[in-house]
């Protein structure tokens, strides 16, 4: 499709997808602090607590990444 092989089109859709997805809930936790009065406090526990599953995911990545460069 337009030159391009389905695993190019796969991996430019899932890196691009998953990181929209993921700024897409890193504003679903902010509004919910907003929306609840959280404070300054409460805020930093609600994306300690439910960013933290984000932050996670996104070191697999780059530790895939970098152990793929490694690696060959």
């Amino acid at each position: 499709m337009f030159g391009y092989s389905e695993e190019q089109i796969a991996q430019f859709g899932l890196s691009v997808g998953v990181t929209a997805f993921m700024l897409y809930m890193l504003f679903i936790i902010l509004q919910l602090a907003r929306e609840s009065k959280a404070g300054r406090f409460g805020t930093f526990i609600l994306l300690l607590g439910l960013g933290f599953g984000l932050l996670g995911f996104a070191a697999k990545g780059v530790i895939k990444y970098f152990l793929a460069g490694v690696g060959e």
